[in-house]
């Protein structure tokens, strides 16, 4: 039995949820996958595993055992990237996640850029609302937007967006602008949401703090939907401020309430903690902190002009 293999294919079963996603993940045959996951057992003299009809539910053995594999099938991997040069020259396969709408607009275009700095390395780039586990899935760098937990890992921050309430200037010019967060439930709003429903926001900052109902005329689950529909003068929307920073600068949105801003939020770019890190890490952190400190900061000029 080789026990490297085991493990992996142990810890892409415990990640992938099942047997048959492991198999699919590893491309290999479910029959073997549940070999080596069985003669791993047989090896240890203990269950690592209940399978059930949904799910693949660790014993606690198995859950001990598991932790031990990933640091050893991490310090594996950093061996053979070292041997392989990765850490002599940037090359090799970097996986980014970034929120949606950040990422289409200030990511991905620093992201080609460093492509033609780097022809060694490849990037797949990963776009998501979701918080995604940097260990599970595997990543090597991700955009936070938002206050971060402590854990183990590193984070650069790179500037700051805020919430911020906007309406198109044809609305204002129809309705008139409300004076007061509390002014908001006499205007149409436009509110991001999906299948649940959101019809509170959370205006000002600090100890001024508030909760205030709305009333939307419109509801989307995209940001950009969001910021299109109060240009078209549907209403009034409230959206980060790099969400809207373009249709303020080019009058098509303006912003409102501006005495009642919220806190500023942090973007970070964060990873894991690692001995000795790969130079196509270094590269890109190299590469893209400065530039994403420069988009966010020309986006708050953007919005503190309108």
């Amino acid at each position: 039995m080789d026990r490297f293999e085991a493990m992996r294919t142990l810890v892409a079963a415990v990640d992938s949820g099942s047997l048959s996603a492991a198999s699919r993940a590893l491309n290999t045959p479910l029959p073997t996958v549940s070999r080596r996951v069985s003669d791993l057992e047989a090896h240890l003299g203990a269950q690592l595993l209940v399978r059930t009809s949904r799910k693949l539910i660790l014993t606690e053995a198995g859950e001990a055992f598991v932790a031990v594999a990933r640091r050893l099938l991490d310090d594996l991997g950093d061996a053979e990237r070292a041997a392989s040069g990765e850490y002599r020259a940037p090359r090799g396969e970097l996986l980014v996640t970034a929120p949606i709408i950040f990422g289409k607009l200030h990511v991905a275009p620093i992201i080609h850029a460093f492509l033609g700095a780097y022809p060694d390395v490849t990037v797949r780039l990963v776009l998501s609302d979701e918080v995604i586990d940097l260990v599970e899935a595997h990543v090597d760098v991700a955009v936070r937007i938002g206050r971060l937990p402590d854990s183990d890992l590193i984070a650069r921050q790179m500037g700051h967006v805020r919430w911020l309430i906007c309406a198109s200037p044809d609305y204002l010019a129809r309705r008139g602008e409300p004076a007061t967060p509390e002014a908001l439930a006499d205007h149409d709003c436009i509110a991001f949401e999906g299948l649940q429903t959101f019809r509170n926001w959370s205006i000002g900052g600090g100890v001024v703090a508030r909760s205030v109902a709305i009333r939307p005329r419109f509801s989307t689950n995209t940001a950009d939907a969001v910021v299109e529909a109060a240009a078209a003068g549907l209403g009034i929307a409230r959206v980060i401020s790099y969400q809207a920073a373009a249709a303020i600068a080019a009058g098509r949105v303006t912003t409102i309430l501006r005495s009642f801003s919220t806190d500023p939020i942090p973007v970070n770019l964060v990873h894991q903690s690692q001995r000795v890190q790969p130079l196509k890490r270094r590269a890109f952190l190299d590469f893209v902190v400065p530039r994403l400190t420069a988009a966010l900061a020309a986006v708050n000029d953007m919005v503190r002009c309108a």
